[in-house]
């Protein structure tokens, strides 16, 4: 039987992507994030890499994927969030009023930096103006009142340049100049914080798979990875992030209410202690 499986291209899954094992198609998602809507709406893949926030909210709204304990991106979130160095904003308690603009108001790098921007500094999410440019993932949610979408044609780091933004939250590459700076003013240290606050760095991708994959094929995958270096964890290593990440969602809109372990883990065969 072949399966395909919907995964980016990193420094961490490259051994496993240049050679994949025996019936296992690698089909080309550039960037990986397309893959997430296309699980979640269609269930194109047999597995599939997938944000947290998004699997979470699938998976409150009753989609038929099952998550794996493998971890294919984590980070720390605070570097990802920049402002224009005249917005009047010294560190995240400014933000209170500000413009701030994100791809999806459902992306998790947000969800994370929105979370400890209220946890941390009492600005809770509905205290910001957000401004959006996509819809997110699971097609049934639509943005909450406290966020807006962008003008048509409008882009990210354009409306940041030119004023139209206070502040914005990137993906992995973020804009450098001197009209923009960090919100945090040392964000490695705000990111030593998150650990000491929570005790674990950020997850943003795991795996998933649909619910009619035979747990023998999710097995084989799963160890497929694992050989290459890309090793699945015990599901108590996950729980805390799940948790939080699950509480964060449920705060700002993103689910109705936190989604307790024993729901997130339905679905994941027993073999993934």
């Amino acid at each position: 039987m072949t399966l395909d499986l919907a995964i980016g291209r990193t420094k961490l899954t490259e051994g496993f992507c240049a050679a994949p094992p025996a019936g296992l198609e690698l089909p080309s998602v550039q960037p990986i994030t397309k893959a997430f809507a296309q699980m979640v709406r269609e269930g194109r893949y047999a597995m599939s890499e997938m944000a947290i926030a998004t699997f979470l909210m699938a998976r409150a709204h009753g989609k038929p994927v099952v998550l794996l304990p493998v971890v294919l991106a984590e980070r720390y979130q605070e570097a990802a969030l920049i402002c224009r160095v005249d917005a009047g904003i010294h560190g995240p308690a400014d933000l209170a009023g500000k413009r701030v603009g994100v791809r999806a108001y459902s992306q998790t790098t947000g969800m994370w930096l929105r979370g400890v921007i209220a946890d941390r500094y009492g600005v809770k999410q509905d205290a910001i103006r957000w401004f959006t440019f996509e819809d997110a993932h699971v097609a049934e949610y639509l943005d909450p009142p406290w966020a807006q979408r962008a003008p048509a044609g409008a882009a990210l780091e354009t409306m940041l340049r030119e004023g139209a933004l206070d502040a914005a939250i990137f993906g992995m590459e973020t804009p450098a100049d001197a009209t923009l700076k960090t919100v945090f003013a040392d964000p490695a240290a705000a990111g030593r914080q998150f650990l000491a606050d929570y005790g674990f760095a950020p997850v943003n991708h795991l795996l998933v798979a649909r619910a009619d994959v035979a747990p023998a094929e999710m097995q084989r995958v799963v160890a497929a990875l694992a050989a290459a270096g890309v090793a699945p964890r015990p599901r108590a290593a996950l729980n805390a992030a799940l948790k939080l990440a699950s509480r964060f969602c449920a705060e700002q809109g993103l689910i109705d209410r936190p989604l307790t372990l024993q729901e997130i883990w339905a679905g994941t065969p027993d073999s993934f202690a």
